[in-house]
C-alpha cells in the first residue's frame, strides 16, 4: 500500500496540489500507515525525489520547491504529534536573511525541508544583524548558522557572513558553529561562499537539508 501512497503523494506535490497531498496522507493513516512511515518513507523520499527531478532547472520550478517544503512541514508537524516515541532532533540551526536583505522565500523553503529531516530550526526572519546570528546560535545551542542573501551587496557586505565569521573567531566558536549560505548570488558564483568565509553553500532550498545535516555532524565529532 505504501508504494501507492508514495506515488500519489509525489504526483500531488509535483502538481503543487496541497489539498490532494494532505488528503493522500490522511487516507493512508486512516488505512493503517504509521506516522513514522509517513515521515521517513513518504515525505523525506519525496524531498529527495524533487531534488533529482528539478535540480537542473531550479528557477523554473520554484513553485514545486516551495510547495514541497511547505507540505512537508505541515505533514511533519501533524505526524510528529502522533509518534509513539518522540523523534530525536539531530541538531539545530538558526537561520535568517543577511542584514539589509528583506527576501524570505528561499529561507522558507529551507526551513520546511529541515523540519522534515528532524533538524531543529530557529527562524530569525529577515534583515538580521551579524551579532544577532551569533547570539541566537549560542542561546539555542545551534550547530549551524544559515545566512540567506538574494542580492550581491548583502551577500558580500561587511555586515553579512564575513562579519559573522569574525565574531565566531573572536569568541572562539569556529569549530562549534558552522556557517552555510544560500541565495541567488551563490548560484551564479559558486566560489562566492569562500570569498565570504562560509563553510558551505547550497544551490537550492532542498539540497541545503543534506548539507546542513553534514555540517551538524562535523560539529559533533
Amino acid at each position: 500500500m505504501l508504494e501507492d501512497v508514495v506515488t500519489a503523494y509525489n504526483e500531488a506535490i509535483f502538481d503543487t496540489d496541497r489539498d490532494k497531498a494532505l488528503e493522500i496522507i490522511h487516507d493512508a493513516v486512516d488505512s493503517g500507515a504509521s506516522p513514522e512511515d509517513i515521515i521517513f518513507k513518504v515525505v523525506i523520499p519525496a524531498i529527495e525525489q524533487m531534488v533529482k527531478s528539478i535540480s537542473e532547472n531550479f528557477d523554473a520550478n520554484l513553485a514545486q520547491h516551495f510547495m514541497t517544503s511547505q507540505i512537508a512541514t505541515e505533514v511533519t508537524e501533524e505526524m510528529i504529534a502522533k509518534f509513539k516515541t518522540a523523534p530525536t532532533v539531530v541538531g539545530h540551526i538558526v537561520i535568517g536573511s543577511a542584514e539589509g536583505d528583506l527576501h524570505s522565500l528561499g529561507k522558507r523553503i529551507v526551513i520546511g525541508c529541515l523540519k522534515a529531516l528532524m533538524i531543529g530550526v530557529t527562524d530569525l526572519d529577515v534583515n538580521v544583524p551579524p551579532e544577532r546570528f551569533v547570539d541566537e546560535a549560542i542561546a539555542h545551542k545551534a550547530n549551524v548558522i544559515g545566512i540567506s542573501a538574494m542580492m550581491v551587496h548583502t551577500a558580500r557586505g561587511e555586515n553579512g557572513c564575513i562579519k559573522v565569521r569574525q565574531i565566531l573567531k573572536d569568541r572562539g566558536l569556529e569549530e562549534k558553529i558552522k556557517i552555510i549560505v544560500g541565495g541567488a548570488p551563490y548560484r551564479y558564483d559558486p566560489e562566492l561562499y569562500k570569498v565570504v568565509q562560509a563553510d558551505a553553500y547550497a544551490d537550492d532550498g532542498i539540497t541545503a537539508g543534506k548539507m546542513i545535516a553534514d555540517l551538524i555532524k562535523e560539529t559533533q565529532k
